[in-house]
């Protein structure tokens, strides 16, 4: 009863209708593995760091740019749009593009949802995108049929509308949000929390139980003995005394009992924690250095990158280009603007695989000289504005008059080499 009288008054003291974050953990269904799940102890799951950093650091780091439609079907970036820079560059006053949309994507990734104020200026021109914390906010929908989304702010409560609130909904794409890794994935992550904590107890004594003590000829305590033992002999030598020299009289004896990492299964529970960990956030396991099976994906970085991109960034990307499409542009400005991420800069790191693209583009008469340059921030060269065609792919009804055309051109070219003024008449053979 004294407790539940405490737990209360503590409860009363904590929560706050004001602050969400004092809610965290207390509503939240139970772990079997006796660890509340929260997205605080989960980062400090190696796995769970690492797939969320790949992937919110790869996203983060593609250019996001704003194109507009133009003649033939052609497109051109679209740089005196408002939402170039601000996708491009800087959101807010705070913040680099980068490190707003790797917030987002932690946010995606752990919660399933992604939020960000959106600031209006003269015309309702968009002028800042401010992230929210995702935990921090309420959606619901009100009886007109809109969304109204409700957060904490330093302790003051903020309620705006759809039309002032960026989401991006994660995995399920329920209207009111996404579903979370972190409440759906909690068994998985608090079962690796707990095999972390017992792995570091148990090294922590040395790989070492507490062992056995015995007496000569199995001779029976009497209960002030055994008292006597627990109070000289096992309380001080436990805890962080474990392992210091033991002194026993009256014919007792110690047995130790060594227990390995291999024997407890802790190596094997401590790399499926990884494994299951990255099927959660959709990351193969070689990718967050957990190389103990070989992958199927490929051996080289441009496979790797590949599969990578299809099979774990793709939907991502088309959520927050979606997102973007449909909540920060008019629906008139969605007839001839499209928002996407350059998937080429995904290799800018590989230098071979970046040649080999440019290679292939310029030899098929896809991009000039000058294109290629641009992208490698050179200076263009004289005539490299013009798209070339390699001519050894020709028409096989083509093939005869080719032939013979080229023949020809070349037998009139050796013969101006050789006879620069002229080839000399039959008369003028004779002569000679």
């Amino acid at each position: 009863m004294e407790f539940g009288r405490k737990m209360r008054r503590g409860m009363k003291m904590l929560l706050s209708l004001l602050d969400p974050r004092s809610w965290s953990g207390v509503l939240t269904e139970p772990n079997t593995s006796g660890k509340t799940v929260n997205a605080a102890n989960a980062l400090t799951l190696s796995t769970v760091w690492a797939c969320t950093r790949l992937v919110a650091g790869t996203i983060s780091s593609l250019p996001l740019v704003v194109y507009q439609d133009g003649p033939h079907d052609t497109r051109e970036r679209f740089k005196g749009h408002p939402l170039y820079t601000l996708l491009q560059y800087s959101p807010n006053a705070d913040q680099t593009a980068l490190d707003f949309w790797q917030f987002m994507c932690v946010s995606l990734e752990l919660w399933g949802n992604a939020y960000a104020r959106i600031s209006r200026g003269a015309g309702k021109r968009i002028v800042a995108l401010t992230p929210i914390r995702p935990e921090l906010v309420q959606a619901r929908r009100i009886e007109n049929g809109s969304l109204r989304y409700r957060y904490s702010d330093g302790g003051k409560l903020v309620e705006i509308g759809q039309d002032e609130m960026f989401h991006v909904r994660g995995f399920g794409g329920a209207p009111l949000g996404g579903l979370s890794t972190l409440s759906f994935g909690r068994q998985s992550f608090g079962l690796a929390l707990a095999t972390d904590e017992a792995a570091a107890l148990v090294y922590k004594n040395g790989l070492r139980s507490s062992g056995v003590l015995t007496t000569k000829d199995n001779r029976v305590l009497t209960p002030e003995q055994r008292d006597d033992i627990y109070k000289y002999v096992v309380d001080p030598m436990g805890g962080e005394n474990n392992g210091r020299p033991i002194v026993l009289e009256a014919g007792l004896g110690w047995e130790s009992i060594q227990l390995s990492a291999v024997d407890a299964q802790m190596l094997q529970s401590r790399q499926f924690s990884v494994e299951d960990g990255c099927r959660w956030f959709g990351v193969p396991p070689h990718m967050v250095g957990h190389t103990t099976n070989s992958t199927s994906w490929g051996s080289g970085l441009e496979q790797q990158t590949i599969g990578f991109l299809i099979f774990t960034l793709r939907e991502r990307l088309k959520r927050i280009e979606q997102a973007i499409m449909k909540q920060l542009l008019t629906p008139a400005e969605r007839l001839r603007i499209t928002v996407e991420f350059n998937f080429e800069g995904l290799l800018r790191a590989d230098s071979a695989a970046r040649a080999s693209f440019y290679s292939q583009m310029v030899q098929n008469g896809i991009m000039t000289r000058n294109e290629v340059r641009r992208l490698e921030n050179l200076a263009p060269l004289p005539g490299g504005d013009d798209l070339t065609i390699q001519s050894n792919m020709i028409p096989a009804t083509k093939l005869g008059e080719l032939t013979s055309a080229s023949g020809e051109a070349a037998r009139r070219s050796i013969i101006d080499w050789l006879f620069p003024e002229g080839m000399p008449s039959l008369k003028q053979k004779e002569d000679a």
